[in-house]
């Protein structure tokens, strides 16, 4: 989990997804517009009126646009937001002291029981680490705080890199193999130093909760942004949807590129979000939990769209880790609509899956948001 910005030697971030903001798209031949398959057409929105609401969390920000139903108060829309959102600390924040996956870190050699949430995203994230051969891996937490990326902060400037013998002595107690759980207990095994960490899938599980918590409240029109993790449900009043526009890196070969985000999330991992720079060597916050080191296989962004945000925060961590060759292969094979930049000596080069380009559509109209 993302709860403090990691800024020592980091490159510039690309521009910031616009979100919610008017999309001028003053040229169709220099755009491209991802638009999802639809059956039917959508569902009306609760009202007219959209409002707009923000804050800060897990060291980031959040933005949303909700259409609420009659009857309903935007202060109370505003409330359950920052309720799903402060229980998502609450569990999963190792920033915090006394957030539950902190004090499992922090635990004795042991079985532990653990809350029902806990297991369930725990659950989800080791069926992705089969899935991927461990490319999502949520006990990387000794690998994330040795290599300065965690909540001990950044490493000594004089020792920027971790020794061989720090690294082999912190894949002792990280790996997905390593994790004992009793379903029938809902327990987890401290095998003593194991140290969860959820940075790969807790903003886009947050996206999701807040979702579904505007869903019950009858707000089924809405577009969800947490520090960069997008999800959008419903059309706004006009019968648009939620029009986004995704980061680009600099150099990138790609167009200018707006998706509809309709029942659909939308997320990007990159190698400049949070990295430093020593001898030359760019060294991102995405760790490989096969070497113990970050990913060193110049893919500089890869981008999934899903119908879960938590997955798409999932993939595209995972498809970095695979690399620009295997991760491509990988969802061509799952069918995930993604979208990888690669630094080569040519510069930048960008692959797309089939599920990516049969979302190709010409740009919509001049305004839309």
């Amino acid at each position: 989990m993302s709860d403090t910005p990691f800024s020592r030697g980091s490159r510039a971030a690309p521009p910031t997804v616009n979100f919610g903001d008017p999309v001028p798209l003053a040229d169709r031949a220099d755009n491209r517009v991802l638009i999802p398959a639809m059956e039917g057409a959508p569902p009306r929105p609760p009202s007219g009126v959209i409002w707009s609401l923000g804050g800060e969390t897990m060291g980031t920000t959040w933005s949303a646009r909700v259409i609420g139903p009659r009857g309903l108060e935007e202060s109370a829309v505003q409330a359950a937001i920052e309720q799903e959102l402060a229980a998502v600390v609450a569990v999963f924040s190792p920033w915090t002291p006394s957030s539950e996956i902190s004090r499992f870190n922090a635990a004795p050699e042991g079985m532990w029981a653990v809350s029902q949430p806990f297991w369930d995203l725990l659950d989800a994230a080791m069926d992705l680490g089969d899935e991927t051969n461990g490319a999502v891996d949520p006990t990387l937490g000794a690998l994330v705080d040795l290599w300065g990326f965690g909540p001990p902060g950044p490493r000594p400037a004089l020792l920027p890199v971790p020794s061989q013998d720090e690294i082999e002595a912190a894949l002792k107690v990280s790996g997905w193999r390593k994790l004992r759980m009793n379903r029938e207990a809902r327990g987890l095994m401290q095998m003593g130093g194991m140290r969860l960490d959820f940075s790969g899938i807790a903003k886009g599980h947050a996206v999701d909760r807040v979702s579904d918590r505007l869903t019950a409240l009858g707000a089924t029109s809405h577009l969800i942004e947490i520090g960069g993790e997008l999800k959008g449900r419903g059309v706004k009043p006009d019968a648009q949807p939620w029009w986004v526009e995704i980061e680009r890196i600099e150099g990138s070969p790609a167009p200018r590129t707006v998706a509809a985000l309709f029942d659909l999330a939308v997320a990007t991992s990159g190698d400049y979000r949070r990295a430093f720079e020593h001898k030359g060597r760019l060294y991102p916050h995405t760790l490989d939990g096969s070497t113990g080191a970050p990913v060193a296989n110049a893919l500089a962004s890869v981008t999934v769209l899903h119908a879960s945000a938590m997955k798409a925060d999932a993939y595209a961590t995972a498809l970095t880790i695979m690399g620009p060759f295997e991760g491509p292969d990988y969802a061509e094979a799952m069918g995930l609509a993604a979208h990888f930049v690669e630094r080569t000596e040519r510069g930048p080069v960008e692959r797309m899956t089939p599920a990516f380009t049969a979302m190709m559509d010409e740009a919509p109209t001049e305004g839309s948001e």
